[in-house]
């Protein structure tokens, strides 16, 4: 039986648990993370037991600070090879300094993720438009395949840039171990089979125990078979590294790439699945939760975790009412580490390869791909050049130029906003956009110009170059419907006050009609526009300006579209 909600400070997420639901949520999740979590970690150059530790330090982090009842963080794909291109660059994989900068960096981006969520900085989440985040994904899955083929063919992994090692190793496929190449695919094979019957299913754990099995039982090791081997059954400590603060400084761009990209999948997870369908998700909370995570898992000795769609979908699918259901599967993962590692001995790296394929090949997004390739073409391109970035360059480069791409994409649309006119719909007081397969109708002597979105420095340019033009047609009343402007700069208050003068001078009356936006205004009062607009031409609505400032209707009479043009 639920418990009733109520707000505590820390562990929120545990105010509606249900112990026996709950329990077999978190009995499943256990089954689905352990797999993934060692994956997870080899992808980034660590030992399996790194992975169980993010997991468990992002389950109890988030449980402590977030606000989701079924949300699952931990040790995730999307961002682990971005975060270890950039660590690569700094120290070997798998040294002593490697790990030091991997726990320096979650500790930084943990501590970005709380200063996020207590300034309630989630539109920062929306850094990232669909098209990019979609071509972002598609080239990390590149990346996660390219990283895994080696294993599950059998071959030496390759250095160098990603489209060189995709070269010598379609060179070198005749080489494959066929062993190998039958358990990665194998186990692929098997992921997607049950995930096709139900995502409830711990395909990944069936996969990784047959494969087990089949190499013990085979004696594969003797015939090429790479195994995890020996797994230190050690339990998280508290540990801090000890960086020189110029790597500090140089761990700062990456930190920032991973806290945005955190942030975006944190806010979409949540969501996807909120606590309470009726009340909007609390971002910013849950922000607060993935930075506890993150920093757990630095003083555990992993690296910054993320919060997962995939497993917070089996939580919320399995019966799971709160976060004791991760806490839940944090202690499983915890029994495991202190007295079953030996049974991960001979757990085959295909096999962990295997999963990591299927995870790489789930966060394509083909059908938005091919919808956005339908439906906006340029948005399509968006996608292939991002992608692109994340596959041609280093990876946590192209991951900052994917960021800066979407923010240019953003600056692109806002630019294109041009001047709409409008015409009065027949028979009403209604005015709307004109549009060629509308009928609407025109006052004469009066124009009503809008622009849909918000007035900046880059737009404004453009609008007042628009509103030049509309004055050649020489009209007694000019209307700006402002109910699409939510906010005005400061350099876009300057042209509206040259805008107003030019009216001014050339004998058109102005009038402002739907200034609906608090914001806009507030910058109405504090640039002192209203110095040159009398406050007698702000008006609710445009049929109430044109009806007190236009000429009596006698003298303008009404017209079709194609009399007295704009």
């Amino acid at each position: 039986m639920p418990h009733a909600k109520y707000a505590w400070p820390l562990f929120r997420s545990l105010a509606s648990y249900s112990l026996p639901g709950d329990l077999m949520a978190g009995l499943t999740l256990a089954a689905i993370a352990i797999p993934e979590q060692m994956a997870t970690a080899r992808l980034g150059g660590f030992a399996p037991q790194i992975g169980f530790f993010a997991f468990m330090a992002g389950s109890l982090g988030f449980a402590l600070l977030g606000g989701n009842r079924f949300l699952s963080c931990g040790a995730d794909s999307t961002i682990t090879p971005i975060f270890a291109g950039g660590l690569a660059a700094l120290a070997a994989a798998g040294t002593p300094e490697y790990q030091g900068l991997a726990i320096a960096l979650a500790m930084m981006v943990g501590a970005m993720m709380l200063a996020g969520g207590a300034l309630r900085l989630g539109v920062i989440a929306n850094l990232l438009s669909v098209p990019v985040m979609v071509g972002f994904l598609a080239g990390i899955s590149v990346h996660i395949i390219v990283s895994q083929l080696p294993g599950v063919l059998g071959l030496q992994s390759p250095s160098g840039p990603t489209l060189d090692r995709m070269g010598l190793l379609a060179s070198e496929i005749g080489l494959s171990n066929p062993f190998t190449l039958c358990i990665g695919f194998g186990v692929l094979a098997l992921v997607f089979v049950f995930e096709t019957i139900s995502a409830k299913i711990p395909g990944a754990l069936i996969g990784l125990v047959a494969a087990t099995l089949a190499t013990i039982a085979l004696g594969l090791e003797s015939k090429g078979v790479n195994v995890v081997g020996s797994v230190p059954g050690t339990l998280p400590r508290p540990t801090f590294p000890e960086l020189a603060p110029e790597l500090w400084v140089r761990l700062v761009p990456l930190a920032f790439v991973i806290t945005v990209v955190v942030m975006v999948q944190t806010a979409a997870t949540t969501q996807s699945f909120p606590s309470d369908p009726d009340t909007p998700a609390d971002v910013d909370r849950d922000f607060l939760g993935a930075g506890a995570g993150s920093v757990l898992a630095g003083l555990f000795g992993a690296f910054p975790v993320n919060a997962s769609p995939p497993r917070t979908g089996i939580v919320a699918e399995t019966g799971g009412q709160s976060q004791l259901a991760g806490l839940a599967a944090a202690a499983i993962v915890l029994v495991l580490l202190a007295f079953g590692t030996g049974l991960l001995q001979h757990v085959p790296d295909a096999a962990l390869g295997g999963i990591l394929l299927f995870v790489a090949l789930r966060i394509i997004r083909f059908r938005q791909i091919v919808t956005i390739y339908r439906q906006s073409f340029s948005e399509f391109l968006l996608i292939v050049a991002t992608a692109a970035l994340i596959i041609v360059l280093p990876i946590q480069q192209g991951a900052f130029l994917g960021i800066v791409l979407s923010l240019l994409h953003g600056i692109w649309s806002t630019t294109r906003a041009r001047l709409i006119e409008f015409e009065r719909v027949p028979g009403t007081t209604i005015w709307w956009p004109a549009h060629p397969h509308i009928t609407g109708e025109r006052v004469q002597g009066v124009a009503v110009i809008g622009l849909q979105a918000p007035l900046s420095f880059l737009n404004a340019p453009g609008f007042r170059s628009d509103v030049t033009k509309v004055l050649t047609t020489t009209p007694q009343l000019l209307v700006l419907e402002a109910s699409g402007m939510v906010e005005i700069d400061f350099t876009a208050a300057q042209i509206l006050l040259d805008v107003f003068k030019v009216c001014g001078e050339q004998g058109v009356t102005v009038a402002l009609a739907r200034l609906e936006s608090v914001r806009a205004q507030d910058a109405f009062e504090g640039f002192r526009l209203f110095d040159a607009l009398p406050r007698e031409h702000v008006f609710y609505s445009v049929d109430e300006a044109v009806r007190k400032l236009a000429k009596a209707d006698s003298q303008l009479g009404h017209t079709g579209r194609d009399a007295n043009s704009l």
